[in-house]
């Protein structure tokens, strides 16, 4: 009678470690993207994981802390990240073949990377672009490479978009960029950012 006394014990025990094991919440990679004028985040897309698992990698070695939003035109796009420059782009480190999906496109808010005019389209994670034309840019679409959405922040997208530039585009006062990943559950991301994941 004690053996089966012992083994109920043990398998209720095994079950209640199941149990707690399961019920723990799953938490998304969010891109967290602080600026002077206020802070974006944005959702990763599975469906490119390469440019998906390469921007955070180089969120968490604070790379991209390193430099500005340096191109800004308003119902374009604003770039952050390295300068368009053979510097940063011929043989850089942070390439990555495409990974195109037709239902992924340039719409307002799309978080893409950015590329030269290389034949094979190849992104470099070295820099990053945000959508602001509200109507899209699906000129764009399956020639450079969409790898997220802004949730939160339209607002700060606005405000960046209307910075005064000079010739070049670029903001006449500096925009530092300050990117992080934050890791937040499904319900965090319902109540800190009201974003329902993706069906």
């Amino acid at each position: 009678m004690s053996k089966i006394k012992t083994y109920i014990s043990v398998l209720f025990l095994l079950l209640l470690i199941g149990c707690n094991k399961s019920d723990k919440a799953v938490e998304y990679p969010i891109g967290l993207v602080q600026t002077r004028l206020g802070d974006m985040y944005f959702w990763l897309y599975d469906e490119t994981p390469n440019h998906k698992a390469k921007f955070i990698e180089l969120a968490k070695e604070k790379h991209y802390d390193a430099f500005t939003f340096n191109r800004v035109i308003k119902k374009f796009v604003i770039q952050g990240g390295c300068p368009d420059s053979v510097q940063y782009f011929e043989n850089s480190p942070y390439l990555l073949e495409p990974e195109f999906i037709d239902s992924i496109g340039h719409s307002y808010g799309a978080l893409g990377m950015g590329r030269d005019s290389n034949p094979g389209k190849l992104s470099n994670a070295c820099q990053f672009y945000i959508v602001n034309e509200e109507a899209g840019l699906p000129n764009l679409d399956n020639n450079y490479m969409i790898f997220g959405k802004l949730i939160k922040g339209f607002d700060v997208l606005e405000t960046i978009e209307v910075e005064e530039t000079n010739s070049d585009n670029q903001p006449l006062t500096n925009i530092p960029l300050n990117v992080s990943i934050q890791y937040l559950s499904e319900k965090k991301l319902k109540d800190q950012l009201s974003f329902e994941l993706p069906k």
